[in-house]
């Protein structure tokens, strides 16, 4: 993208000093590295703003990304998480998780012709990691596919950074505009659309796991549109209630549907769909 940073910060290099390092990607605003050194293995983030273009407004704001979200992380206990500035913008370091992320882990179940069913297992871990967030009083306000890293050992719930659900700091902070509308709720973009903004709520964040489970498992989003559809008019289907039918067998099924729900009342609670699942 151009305007991007070809390397990393030198503040980021004098933290580290990193005996390895791998650009992971490029886009939007954001890079992220994977990088190792003595202190152990790290995931690198940088913010910067991305500029106006014939189709795009310019976004001051993934310039602060970072930051926001070693700031949320800070509030939610870790204390391995490290944030601040570069000359173009935020960075953050915080520790590397190995794993697929989950549209990466079902492909297998996306194969034409695949009798591979998605594992209730790996359902319950991507709950599990999104309640534990709505436990400590915060909604991601971004989930998706690739921010759930499933573990050997646990699955994590990463890219917190439009996260809302207590204090960050005012030079760090942003106005919630939205996420990837493949995955917002109807009063999410309802909302977006009325006034160019929006409060992520949990309800919102069940609705996007519902539909980030339907789009990993058959590769259909929950709303139609066309691919190149401006995000107005993808927004007007996702707040007008144009869904597709759920085409995920059994329990699974049943549950996306109701998380799908228009009406943020009645999607199900995280808890319940985990005591529907085990």
């Amino acid at each position: 993208m151009t305007g991007s940073p070809a390397e990393l910060p030198i503040v980021v290099l004098d933290a580290l000093m990193p005996t390895a390092r791998r650009l992971v990607l490029d886009r939007r605003g954001s890079m992220v590295w994977d990088v190792e050194s003595y202190r152990g293995r790290y995931a690198v983030k940088l913010g910067y703003p991305i500029e106006a273009t014939a189709d795009w407004p310019a976004q001051p704001w993934t310039a602060l990304a970072p930051a926001r979200e070693g700031a949320v992380l800070h509030r939610l206990g870790s204390q391995t998480i490290a944030y601040g500035e570069w000359e173009r913008g935020t960075w953050n370091m915080q520790p590397w998780y190995e794993g697929p992320d989950l549209y990466g882990l079902w492909a297998p179940c996306r194969e034409q012709g695949s009798s591979v069913v998605p594992r209730t297992s790996v359902v319950l871990g991507c709950v599990e990691a999104l309640a534990e967030l709505h436990r400590k009083g915060w909604a991601h306000g971004d989930v998706q596919p690739a921010h759930f890293i499933v573990g050997p050992e646990r699955t994590r719930l990463i890219d917190l950074a439009l996260a809302r659900g207590g204090h960050v700091p005012s030079g760090y902070d942003f106005p919630f505009r939205g996420c990837l509308v493949h995955y917002e709720a109807p009063e999410i973009s309802r909302s977006v659309l009325d006034t160019g903004e929006a409060e992520p709520t949990p309800e919102a964040d069940v609705y996007a796991l519902g539909a980030s489970l339907l789009i990993s498992a058959t590769g259909r989003r929950a709303v139609a549109y066309p691919d190149d559809a401006p995000r107005r008019v993808q927004r007007e289907a996702v707040a007008n209630g144009r869904r597709r039918d759920v085409r995920v067998p059994g329990e699974l099924g049943a549950l996306i549907e109701a998380m799908l729900s228009h009406a943020p009342e009645d999607r199900p609670t995280l808890p319940e769909v985990a005591k529907a699942l085990s």
